[in-house]
């Protein structure tokens, strides 16, 4: 299960919305065929793995499968996965955890416990549905999962009291990040960001040059100011741009970015609450209905302030990714990820669990899971 689980994490920023699944065909203690889902719409982990063991040669009648993810059991890109299990006269299947999908919840199991194979679940659970956090938020609650990101000085400063945050971290945390954009349906920023820093917001190499999946630029923009030349439009042939923006925004400036490869997303205006973004900007809930509709797996939000502050304040965020930079930036006016102001206590501050620490280069990286799986 181990292998299948490593196999699996291969398929992530391929396979979404699909789940990633890993496969291994064990027969008399020797692993026979392995396989992983590569990319959306292409076959899946079981499939992978029993073409794997004929290719080699391999009998998978009377074999054992470890799977991470129950079997899919009804037609979608490709056929049904226990219809290949069944055929291939595997005799016991292992898997970590039922799919939440309602389409599939119990129905794969039940397939192929009536055909007469044996089936075990719960090995690596905890492990696998860590992996799929994603994936089961998306189908039990048709929401992406939300990944916040910031990098901020050691005294908790994004930016310095004008506003300059480039680059607070080394290039090693850099690249990181470009790496984890790649692995993200969407990056969102609120238009003062675009405003202030002109980014690109892609997944790019140490020249600058477009790697890997690009996701799609969200641009939070409640009155629609960001220019329609900027870079981001300029570069909408790397990767869409989506401007979310409320039902009163002024219809010309909606016009010129749509003329500039821009599509325009009306939504609801926010509620204002004190820890939301500042009131006026887009109902943040209503998004994230709406990129689920889309099929949105991951969505990573970059900021800035009033951004971060909306996602994190409402309870909107999954995951937080920190940076932490060897350096203080110091003074009154410089600033920080959140904007709250209504926390007068520290009993009343925001609560993290204990995170995942790692060093990269001088910057150290801190991963917070605040909606376990």
């Amino acid at each position: 299960m181990t292998e299948a689980l490593n196999l699996a994490r291969l398929g992530r920023g391929a396979v979404e919305p699909n789940p990633m699944v890993g496969a291994v065909i064990v027969l008399d203690g020797r692993i026979i065929g392995k396989g992983g889902h590569k990319r959306f719409g292409g076959p899946h982990a079981e499939v992978e793995a029993i073409s794997a063991a004929h290719v080699a040669g391999a009998e998978t009648a009377g074999a054992t499968m470890y799977v991470t993810l129950e079997p899919c059991c009804h037609h979608g890109k490709t056929p049904p996965c226990t219809q290949a299990i069944i055929a291939a006269g595997i005799a016991r299947v292992v898997a970590a955890i039922e799919d939440p999908d309602p389409k599939v919840s119990g129905k794969g199991f039940s397939a192929l416990r009536d055909a007469g194979i044996e089936v075990e679940t719960g090995l690596m659970a905890g492990e696998v549905r860590q992996l799929l956090a994603g994936y089961s938020k998306l189908r039990a609650t048709g929401r992406p999962w939300v990944i916040c990101k910031w990098a901020q000085s050691l005294d908790g400063k994004i930016a310095t009291h004008t506003g300059s945050s480039k680059w607070i971290t080394g290039e090693s945390a850099r690249r990181r990040v470009h790496e984890i954009r790649g692995l993200c349906d969407g990056i969102c920023v609120g238009a003062g960001t675009v405003r202030a820093d002109d980014p690109l917001l892609t997944g790019r190499d140490t020249d600058g040059n477009p790697i890997g999946r690009q996701p799609t630029r969200l641009i939070l923009d409640e009155a629609l100011e960001i220019p329609p030349d900027c870079r981001l439009m300029r570069d909408i042939d790397v990767a869409p741009v989506v401007v979310a923006t409320r039902p009163d925004a002024p219809s010309a400036a909606a016009e010129a970015l749509t003329r500039a490869g821009a599509e325009i997303l009306t939504l609801p205006a926010g509620d204002g609450l004190s820890r939301s973004a500042p009131t006026g900007g887009v109902d943040l809930p209503a998004l994230l209905d709406e990129l689920g509709r889309r099929e949105w797996t991951y969505l990573l939000v970059e900021g800035g302030r009033g951004v971060l502050s909306g996602f994190i304040g409402q309870g909107l965020a999954d995951e937080l990714l920190v940076f932490i930079a060897p350096r203080i930036i110091g003074g009154t006016g410089s600033i920080g990820p959140v904007n709250w102001d209504d926390i007068d206590s520290i009993d009343e501050s925001f609560p993290l669990p204990p995170p995942k620490v790692e060093q990269i280069g001088g910057d150290v990286l801190l991963r917070y899971v605040l909606n376990v799986p």
